[in-house]
């Protein structure tokens, strides 16, 4: 008997022992070019192996999507962490399993971003469906994808749409925007109040859809226009905020609709700590800086400017929720020491922040789902009942449900957890 009890308490302490894993990356032109990109720093240590520093370094991938797979470093035939999952699903905790299947429900990321992604939006699950079912090559799953941002270093972004004060502002000031979709159209939002919320979202919708479907041509020589305008008036006032992004824009961009869709949107900086989400069908790009990024497991994008990717401008313009306002920024809440939440109305994730100085020790407690946890600075110690690891910037780690983590640092250490929605992992 004492034997069975001892060869069940060996199992049940190895299910819940640590993985180290080897991730992917990606090199999308728009990241930062080598030692520049955090991503480059990360992914230099992560991978252990030489990279060329003369490529750009976009997005450190974390999970399961097929799309960039990570693997467990102590398996020498490249098993991947979704693999690993299939034959050992009880890693996930039940709740997990019966929700999403032998699968992570998150993907996270690293983000170096150098210069403008793509205006783009997410579609809801059922969107999802069909376009993946219409277009497999440039939809590669079925899944929605809401999305959070976590600012590692100053952040900035478009997100979603103006209030309605601001676009009447925008109309008033930025002429071409008229001469692109017309008089009549753009005057439509004068005669309405924010009040009938129906009808605004009609107009913006009529709007920025025009504004998209411009042809290249009359694009080409609006953005002139308007690069021109700009420049003269830059030598008798002060620019705006959002007037000197869409130079900028325009630079990186040139002759592309948005950069005059860059006004319809809010232009967001985050500081360091703060945090950006985005649920189904919400417009956005990201600009510049480098963040921590956790979304549902997809890789869905609908795309419909600031890009040489394939656009799909009519779907992008029609599946769009057009509601109105400045996004909510999270600052996060201290659950325990040293250790900050970020808690996103989404089922999927959420973001641990543990900042620990040197020589302090703290604890995630165990919860009934899986978590990554990725180390950016400094180093530590991190124990379970299974296991002691050393950890240290660039080491990703797979966490089963049910395990306690001990963390105790020998120097100042920074690092994120990403993991399963306590409020969907509690709720009743």
């Amino acid at each position: 008997m004492g034997i069975l009890f001892l060869s069940l308490r060996s199992c049940e302490v190895d299910r819940r022992r640590l993985h180290r894993l080897r991730c992917s990356v990606k090199d999308y032109a728009w990241g930062k070019i080598g030692s520049d990109s955090l991503v480059y720093r990360v992914y230099a240590v992560n991978s252990d192996g030489q990279i060329d520093s003369t490529r750009p370094y976009a997005e450190l991938w974390m999970g399961t999507h097929e799309s960039g797979p990570s693997y467990l470093e102590d398996d020498a035939d490249g098993v991947t962490l979704r693999s690993w999952i299939a034959e050992n699903p009880e890693a996930l905790g039940d709740r997990v399993l019966e929700k999403w299947g032998c699968d992570l429900p998150f993907l996270f990321k690293v983000l170096s971003v150098g210069r403008a992604l793509s205006i783009q939006s997410h579609p809801d699950k059922v969107l999802a469906k069909k376009l993946h079912k219409a277009h497999p090559n440039l939809y590669k799953d079925d899944n929605h994808k809401p999305e959070m941002a976590l600012a590692y270093t100053q952040f900035e972004a478009l997100c979603g749409f103006i209030p309605l004060q601001e676009l009447k502002s925008v109309i008033r000031a930025i002429p071409e925007i008229e001469e692109l979709v017309g008089s009549e159209e753009a005057n439509q939002v004068f005669c309405i109040s924010e009040h009938d919320e129906e009808k605004v979202k009609s107009a913006v919708r009529t709007i920025f859809t025009l504004l998209m479907s411009a042809g290249p041509d009359t694009t080409k020589q609006i953005v002139s226009k308007l690069k021109h305008r700009l420049h003269m008036e830059s030598q008798e006032r002060h620019l705006t905020d959002k007037e000197r992004l869409v130079l900028k824009l325009e630079k990186q961009y040139p002759d592309d609709i948005g950069v005059i869709s860059a006004f319809f949107f809010n232009y967001v900086k985050l500081n360091p700590g703060e945090a950006l989400y985005l649920g189904a069908n919400e417009p956005h790009a990201y600009l510049f800086g480098e963040c921590i990024e956790v979304m549902a497991t997809s890789d869905n994008v609908v795309r419909a400017g600031l890009t040489s990717k394939p656009l799909d401008i009519q779907t992008l313009c029609s599946m769009l929720s057009y509601k109105l306002g400045f996004p909510e920024i999270l600052k996060g809440s201290r659950i325990r020491p040293y250790i900050t939440r970020y808690l996103p109305p989404f089922e999927e994730f959420e973001v641990d922040l543990c900042d620990l100085p040197c020589g302090a020790s703290t604890v995630f407690p165990s919860v009934p789902g899986p978590s990554l946890l990725l180390v950016l600075q400094g180093e530590g110690r991190m124990s379970t009942d299974a296991s002691a690891d050393e950890i240290s910037m660039g080491d990703v780690l797979f966490v089963p449900a049910d395990t306690e983590i001990q963390l105790k640092s020998s120097s100042d250490l920074k690092l994120y957890r990403a993991g399963v929605n306590n409020r969907f992992l509690y709720s009743l």
